[in-house]
């Protein structure tokens, strides 16, 4: 065998930058580095995983197209089929929010006793580590690096089946999750075949590549629907522990989505006058609730594009209600339908809509809401949002959001359609853009780049996930929770009349600041980068055609 050297950069004990050049054995050409395992994806296969996107050089900057076929070559095309199926895809076909894989991700930081294994390109791992930090994880990541040739070789799969070996410690674990990103997912590295279980602890493997799975909401979805199919499994084989609070002493309604905190308590109340409870809130918050979900009498999907988790729930006999209780209609409605599917008494029924809907509408008018809003978003809660804006006297012009049309969001859809809102699902930013241009909106809900594009016009906007999502929805808490914070943002406008006036004349884009003369944007250079983005984007369709 060769030797391929390489240099280390670092720093020594005194902070002085230290370079060390370091060598590393490659394998003469045709054959193959030794492996540790002789069940190894290679010796599995009788051939080498696909080189996918990574040898060429391009990793994770590949095309979409290219990953996505070669993740089929690796065998991986069941996998994306069942993405397809489970997140249909809109008119435009790239996440435009942050990586998909971050939704899982969160999902698995949250959970008590659970570790954490990335596997993906450095650059992924460590915006994705950072933002999990930034929302305020506790906890570290893993991650098994990797390169070319331990890609190809097989050599990964070997590395990251010893991590969780390392990792599977029943005093500290009740499960490792491994994920891949877009690099593994499309050289095929078989996360299936890590070992279901060891030590007692639970292994779970699943892709979450940024070419198969649309948003960050919906990988949230991938995590969950996963646990509950490893959940339900275990369940089918025997008995397994009571949740720790104990088992519920009334049918409970299982909660599909991730809620402001008070939310669940809020559900609660509501069940109980139908002799009701509210079960565990999926994700969940650790394992033992996943049983207890499965053990609920009913399913409400508050989130409505959980598909793989709902698949997990019917596979298990359990119905799925839709839409949520928020506002007056809402929350009259979804009661009914709640109590429908327990078939209680509609007595009880009518106890529980005449307790709590009064008091949701007494909530919205001491907190009335004044002017035309568009909202927009992609944690899939954007339809309830302005369904309680509306009644709250707003005038909704536009609702868009990034997740897809699902039947568990049909009557907020029509609801919404009946007042005359457009609703737009799998929306695009350029969608949002326009409304926030066309529709002269008072205030704008949405994501970062829709509040940045409204504050440049001089529009009073909130950035929803801190300011919006972080308050209660539900019943008559939810009411009363949005009057304040939406009416004050209104009121700015003219505030935001006086920051447009005083920076007017500084540019705009690549000419923003003050410049000591005219500022060299050369528009040739632009062009000839054009030129070539377009050409790569001819060769690649030509490829398909071949």
């Amino acid at each position: 065998m060769s030797e391929r050297a390489g240099y280390e950069v670092g720093y020594d004990a005194a902070g002085q930058v230290r370079v060390e050049r370091v060598t590393e054995p490659v394998a003469a050409e045709g054959g193959q580095p030794p492996v540790a395992f002789g069940d190894s994806p290679r010796s599995i296969s009788g051939k080498m995983m696909t080189e996918g996107a990574a040898a060429d050089g391009m990793g994770c900057h590949a095309p979409a197209e290219k990953m996505q076929a070669a993740a089929r070559a690796a065998g991986n095309g069941d996998v994306l089929d069942q993405f397809a199926r489970d997140y249909p895809r809109g008119p435009h076909d790239k996440p435009e929010s942050m990586c998909p894989a971050f939704g899982s991700l969160r999902v698995g930081l949250r959970m008590r006793r659970v570790a954490t294994v990335l596997s993906g390109s450095a650059c992924c791992v460590y915006g994705l580590t950072f933002v999990s930090h930034f929302y305020g994880a506790r906890r570290s990541v893993g991650y098994v690096p990797f390169n070319s040739e331990s890609l190809v070789t097989g050599k990964l799969f070997e590395d990251i089946r010893e991590a969780v070996h390392d990792l599977a410690d029943p005093d500290r674990y009740d499960a490792v999750v491994v994920t891949n990103l877009c690099v593994p997912t499309a050289s095929g590295v078989p996360l299936r075949l890590l070992p279901k279980e060891i030590n007692g602890v639970r292994i779970i493997g699943i892709d979450v590549p940024g070419f198969g799975v649309p948003t960050h909401a919906e990988a949230k979805d991938v995590l969950a629907g996963a646990m509950l199919h490893y959940a339900r499994a275990e369940i089918e084989a025997g008995p397994v522990p009571a949740p720790v609070g104990g088992k519920a002493d009334r049918p409970t309604v299982a909660l599909l989505g991730e809620m402001f905190p008070a939310d669940p308590m809020m559900i609660g109340a509501m069940l109980a006058p139908m002799g009701l409870a509210a079960g565990p809130v999926v994700p969940t918050r650790e394992w033992r609730e996943l049983y207890a979900a499965l053990d609920s009498g009913a399913v409400a999907a508050i989130h409505p594009f959980y598909a793989a988790s709902v698949r997990e729930f019917q596979a298990a006999g359990r119905p799925i209600v839709g839409s949520a209780p928020v506002g007056v209609d809402g929350t009259h409605d979804w009661l009914a339908a709640i109590g429908e599917t327990f078939n209680v008494n509609p007595a009880q029924i009518a106890a529980a809509q005449n307790a709590f809907v009064p008091a949701v509408r007494g909530a919205l008018a001491k907190a009335p809401v004044r002017g035309r809003i568009t909202r927009s978003g992609y944690e899939g809660s954007e339809l309830l949002v302005a369904r309680l804006l509306i009644e709250s006297g707003a005038d909704v012009a536009y609702v868009g959001t990034a997740c897809a049309a699902s039947p568990w969001s049909k009557a907020d859809k029509e609801w919404l359609e009946a007042r005359g809102v457009v609703v737009k699902f799998r929306a695009s930013l350029a969608d949002d853009l326009a409304a926030a241009d066309g529709l002269d909106p008072d205030l704008v809900i949405g994501t970062t780049p829709v509040v940045q594009h409204a504050k440049e016009r001089a529009i009073p906007s909130l950035y929803f996930t801190n300011l919006i999502s972080a308050r209660p929805l539900m019943g008559p808490a939810g009411a009363g929770s949005l009057g304040e914070v939406v009416n004050a943002a209104i009121a700015g406008k003219a505030r935001m009349d006086g920051m447009k006036e005083f920076f007017e004349g500084v540019g705009a884009g690549d000419s923003a600041g003050i410049w000591q003369g005219t500022p060299n944007l050369r528009p040739d250079f632009r062009a000839l980068n054009q030129k070539k983005l377009d050409k790569a984007a001819r060769a690649a369709r030509a490829e398909e055609m071949i």
